[in-house]
């Protein structure tokens, strides 16, 4: 009659939330006692994304620098510089300002110098700016306006495509007074 109540740890699920309870089945004269019917087994829940994505949507402006170590997603028009680790401009989107990334796909449209380990220009990308890179795709179709400088890690112009360093705290010196 009576069952022991058990508490609801965070288990395998992780939600705290204690199980739907079992239909019990009604006493009614004239038919047969049913079985409980199998319960279908639940669907797999997604694993908990830990994806650093932001996105600027199609139809929003956004005047302002943009920097962090996630990814960026742009569809709508952003004017200010961008270093994050990985950008895509989507066929909508419009980028004026410089562009620094580990990876950057360009479907869309940029004004601006780009500094990236991976540069790919779709079909569709329209860029207007200077590009340091150490590898570089183009699409056929793709419109490039501007410079393009392979940088390898071995040489000078690679420091470009490295984060850049805080500026050193230089002290100056101190005035002595004479004894």
């Amino acid at each position: 009659m009576f069952t022991k109540s058990k508490s609801y740890d965070t288990g395998s699920q992780g939600l705290g939330i204690p199980p739907a309870p079992e239909p019990t089945p009604s006493p009614t004269p004239n038919l047969p006692a049913a079985t409980p019917a199998a319960r279908a087994p639940e669907p797999a829940r997604p694993a908990t994304r830990s994806s650093n994505l932001s996105t600027l949507a199609a139809g929003v402006k956004y005047e302002g620098n943009i920097s962090g170590a996630g990814e960026l997603q742009v569809e709508g028009n952003l004017k200010g510089d961008v270093r994050v680790a990985r950008v895509v401009i989507g066929e909508g989107g419009a980028v004026e300002g410089t562009v620094h990334a580990d990876v950057l796909d360009v479907r869309g449209r940029i004004t601006g110098a780009i500094v990236a380990k991976q540069v790919k220009l779709y079909a569709t990308a329209r860029v207007e700016g200077d590009i340091t890179q150490e590898q570089l795709s183009i699409d056929q179709g793709a419109w490039f306006q501007g410079r393009c400088n392979q940088a390898k890690r071995d040489t000078p112009g690679a420091a470009m495509l490295e984060a850049p360093e805080k500026p050193a705290k230089t002290d100056k010196p101190e005035a002595k007074t004479p004894a």
